[in-house]
């Protein structure tokens, strides 16, 4: 909607397109649908069990700067594939192997496809690195491998079906420009879905330099008013308010032109309305192509891009009724099938009482929370007060610390010994019902070397709550130079929706 303001106060000649008025709102009504892989690998790393943190680093690795600018900035090192379809200039290598830059910025399918291997890949991570270490190296390891993978492969792959599909488009309009039409008005929205409506760009920027026109990307101009459409028919049948929130805004921008809030707001998770404007932009692909519209200019967008397809030596022609027309019938037609047959109010009524479901599911887990008592007696500590960064920073996980009084460990729960390491002054525990607590005796007591540590159970077996698990020689190990200070930290604080230790109480609540 900010967007189509903007370019409303550019048409109506309130503000340049060059001022810093206009750089602005454009930032305010761009920088969401710029930004959306961060966004989709948040979402996208909770539906597949990936840390969301994770997600949203490789979704903003997608979108940096110093990569997407590149291609604008530089000259290619070298093309491969040169004078084929799959020719691609390479402007950075990795390694040595060759990197295919393209635009990611709005698009959905790559950051979905890098969150879902990176779930693999973490889960797999998970299962071989020690639980002392996999808070910050699991994530580390699968940052550090899907970056690059996500650039290496998914990037070729992208660009190519681009290029292939630019050049299977043109060849339908040279064979018949209304077959061409309803194909780009039918398969549009799903290449912006996935990026690769990128492929089209370059050669419309190439028809109106050599040709003085393009008659190949205006053959999708009718999508965004075919989705206008279907949202003011979801809008009007919906009784639901939350519904008619977002779809006013995203009518609003689509008649502007910018259609990503109707397609990832309100038409694609019903899917009948998304079929719906499939179906009218390729009736005014159609339109447009019996008509042979053309653009003469990359201008305005919406309701504001008329000048684009007024002849400058001939003015008003066919060609800007043919759009007229073929944008009107798209947003009429698209209107009447999803007020007629492709609205489905249990969709919106199914979505309700997920979320109600969910607020209920919520209270319920915070009304039965888990307690987990210490298992050292002693002064509780927060673990801010520990003289290491791994603990007081929270890197390992969340917890407390016992500045204890006994040199004796003992099972804060029914459960099993995951770990125990060689030199004795730690222990990782797992509950019954999946809790991981890391048990560090000490600050620097690994140079110990298993001096002054004495367990009385090993690793793999099962304990009951309340059994002694270890003892330790806390008067020598003090002497020895080393704080005695213990960390008690559940090392899967990812897994739960809050880890909070109560000194006072001497307890680790862990909220589900």
């Amino acid at each position: 909607m900010i967007k189509g303001l903007n370019v409303l106060f550019v048409s109506l000649g309130w503000i340049s397109n060059q001022s810093g008025t206009y750089t602005i709102l454009q930032a305010a009504g761009d920088c969401f649908f710029y930004f959306l892989p961060i966004f989709l690998g948040y979402t996208a790393a909770k539906k597949f069990k990936l840390t969301p943190f994770v997600g949203m680093t490789l979704g903003a690795a997608l979108v940096y700067p110093a990569l997407s600018n590149l291609t604008a900035t530089s000259k290619p090192l070298y093309t491969l594939f040169a004078h084929t379809i799959f020719e691609s200039p390479v402007y950075i290598t990795f390694l040595g192997i060759p990197v295919i830059l393209m635009s990611y910025s709005s698009s959905v399918i790559p950051i979905v496809i890098a969150t879902f291997f990176g779930a693999k890949l973490e889960k797999k991570l998970t299962e071989i690195i020690p639980s002392l270490l996999k808070n910050f190296l699991v994530p580390f390891f699968t940052v550090l491998l899907m970056v690059p993978l996500t650039f290496i492969i998914i990037g070729p792959i992208a660009t190519w079906m681009g290029d292939i599909l630019g050049a299977i488009v043109l060849n339908i309009y040279d064979f018949s420009p209304m077959i061409a039409g309803i194909v780009m008005g039918a398969i549009w929205q799903v290449l912006v879905m996935f990026g690769l409506h990128w492929g089209m760009i370059p050669i419309a920027i190439n028809n109106i330099s050599v040709l003085g026109y393009d008659p190949v990307l205006v053959l999708s101009s009718a999508t965004p008013f075919a989705t206008a459409g279907a949202v003011l028919a979801v809008i009007i049948k919906s009784k639901n308010n939350s519904v008619r929130s977002i779809g006013v805004p995203a009518f609003i921008s689509s008649l502007f032109g910018v259609s990503e809030p109707s397609l990832y707001g309100v038409t694609l998770p019903r899917k009948k309305p998304f079929i719906a404007t499939l179906m009218a932009s390729s009736v005014g692909g159609l339109i447009i192509g019996t008509f042979g519209t053309k653009s003469y200019i990359m201008g305005g967008m919406g309701i504001f891009s008329l000048p684009n397809y007024l002849d400058p030596e001939k003015g008003m022609t066919s060609s800007v009724y043919g759009y007229v027309i073929a944008i009107a019938a798209a947003f009429i037609l698209s209107f009447i099938l999803t007020f007629t047959f492709m609205y489905d109010p249990k969709v919106d009524q199914a979505a309700n009482k997920v979320g109600e479901e969910k607020e209920q599911s919520t209270s319920t887990q915070l009304l039965n929370e888990t307690e987990i008592d210490l298992p050292l007696s002693g002064k509780a500590l927060l673990l801010k007060e520990i003289a290491d960064t791994a603990f007081s920073e929270g890197l390992l996980g969340k917890g407390l610390a016992i500045q204890p009084d006994t040199g004796k460990v003992y099972a804060p729960f029914d459960g099993t010994v995951e770990t125990l390491f060689p030199t004795n002054h730690a222990l990782g525990l797992k509950s019954l019902n999946g809790i991981e607590l890391l048990i560090h005796i000490g600050v620097d007591t690994v140079n110990l070397k298993g001096e002054y540590f004495f367990p009385t159970i090993q690793q793999g077996v099962e304990f009951k709550k309340g059994e002694l698990l270890l003892t330790f020689d806390l008067d020598k190990i003090q002497r020895a130079g080393y704080s005695t200070i213990t960390p008690v930290v559940v090392t899967n604080t990812k897994d739960y929706l809050e880890v909070i230790g109560e000194p006072i109480a001497r307890k680790i609540k862990i909220i589900r």
